[in-house]
């Protein structure tokens, strides 16, 4: 747990979940730019009106927790970080309000925070959708690391809230400036957005953040080619689902398996939900968990877990999601059990699973991606 040190206070943040040794902060420089920078503006008083959108872990949030705060994030990693972080600063959370990225953040605000995400479309979502509750009065200011803030960014600014312009860079970090434009007509969103998988009669539907918005990605054509077929599963997780093609894929294949689909994304839960239901109704048994990776899930409770591991959470890159995820299949699955894992080949994914249960097999693989296979002994 680090110390963030601004104009509003002193803050002891950790991300979620708090991890022995960790590297890695809960805020970043474009957090420290936008406090400071706030500070200077005088927006200290208390009572005010703010949304703030995408908070990482509640740095923004912890250090403006006088105000009235509506916190509006597609991550329930950051959500559960917020909701750590208050406390952990003798902060009361009843000021705030906390909405996930399916509902819609309803009120009139006086300041708008938004962290830039990583997804160009999701920004977009978010944009259309909120600029209905900006006032000719709302302040509204997104903060980002200079590498992330490109002209597209600034162009979806203009386009949906109004002129728009940016500060000056500090330790890499950079903040925009969006006068709010009522002339500027409001318009539904353009996601979710569709497109039929292609070999069946599957419409998929896609939210603003959920990957491979457009069509089938490469990796995920590969894995459903091979996906396995057993009387024996009978309990099937489609861990870190997206869109959940993958566990509605095994679906199909194992006509009486229940599904569970897990994501720590809202958008990728609604996604893998409706997909499912559109194409078994609401009939078959299936569960759609928002959580962090397998946690809570019961010992020895699974058949087969089908994993295809993300590169980052929460802005953290690296390989510490595949060893969480494969270490809690190991733990879920019974004996037995298997865990299917699809992943570029270059990140080694066979030397992990190896260490971990001690057995890896390659089901297949192309110039990019491999299938590996691991039982529990």
């Amino acid at each position: 747990m680090e110390l963030l040190v601004v104009p509003q206070g002193e803050f002891k943040l950790s991300r979620y979940p708090k991890r022995k040794n960790e590297l890695l902060r809960a805020w970043d420089a474009a957090d420290e730019y936008l406090l400071n920078y706030l500070d200077q503006l005088n927006f200290d008083r208390q009572g005010l009106n703010v949304l703030i959108v995408n908070d990482g872990f509640g740095a923004l949030t912890t250090a403006l927790s006088t105000h009235i705060i509506t916190h509006w994030t597609d991550s329930w990693l950051s959500q559960q970080g917020v909701k750590q972080n208050l406390p952990d600063n003798n902060l009361n959370n009843s000021t705030v309000t906390f909405k996930n990225s399916i509902e819609t953040p309803q009120d009139d605000y006086d300041l708008v925070l938004i962290k830039l995400p990583k997804s160009h479309a999701h920004l977009e979502d978010q944009l259309v959708r909120i600029k209905p509750f900006l006032l000719d009065t709302t302040t509204v200011i997104a903060a980002a690391m200079v590498k992330s803030i490109h002209t597209s960014t600034l162009k979806l600014f203009e386009k949906y809230i109004g002129t728009t312009k940016t500060s000056l860079a500090k330790k890499k970090a950079r903040l925009i400036f969006a006068k709010v434009d009522k002339n500027i007509p409001e318009i539904k969103s353009p996601y979710p957005r569709s497109y039929l998988l292609e070999g069946t009669d599957y419409k998929i539907i896609n939210h603003a953040n959920v990957f491979s918005r457009e069509s089938l990605d490469i990796g995920t054509r590969l894995f459903i080619q091979h996906l396995p077929k057993s009387e024996c599963y009978k309990k099937i997780i489609d861990l870190g689902c997206g869109n959940g093609i993958v566990g509605l894929i095994a679906a199909e294949k194992n006509p009486d398996a229940e599904i569970i689909f897990t994501d720590e994304s809202y958008m990728a839960i609604q996604s893998a939900q409706e997909n499912f239901v559109n194409a078994f109704t609401a009939q078959r048994k299936a569960q759609f968990i928002v959580n962090d990776c397998l946690t809570g899930f019961e010992n020895e409770s699974v058949d087969l877990v089908l994993n295809n591991p993300p590169f980052h959470q929460n802005n953290a890159v690296g390989d510490a999601v595949a060893w969480k995820m494969f270490k809690q299949s190991k733990k879920i699955l019974k004996n037995s059990g298997e865990l299917w894992v699809i992943g570029n080949r270059h990140l080694g994914y066979h030397i992990t699973l190896k260490k971990i249960f001690s057995n890896c097999e390659m089901i297949a693989s192309n110039k990019k991606f491999v299938i590996l296979k691991s039982i529990k002994n």
